[in-house]
């Protein structure tokens, strides 16, 4: 069973609160995902941390119900 792109985003934003997070389903199967977090928490950390902070928000769904996810993470004032 695919994950709900709105499902994706409440995970983040549970653990990023001030987050702001743009999902994409890139082939329409709800399997494959974009997603562009802005977080003010990312600030000061390298961006394998920033990815490994998103991954860890989605509680081991990553490669299981959610198949592919792009990820592009960045600060505020990038």
């Amino acid at each position: 069973m695919a994950m709900k792109a709105e499902e994706i985003e409440r995970m983040i934003k549970d653990a990023l609160p001030d987050a702001v997070v743009e999902i994409t389903d890139l082939a329409g199967d709800g399997d494959h995902y974009k997603a562009i977090v802005v977080s003010k928490a990312f600030e000061g950390i390298n961006r394998v941390k920033q990815h490994q902070m998103v991954y860890a928000a989605l509680k081991g769904n990553m490669g299981g119900v959610l198949h592919a996810l792009a990820l592009e993470t960045r600060t505020p004032d990038a």
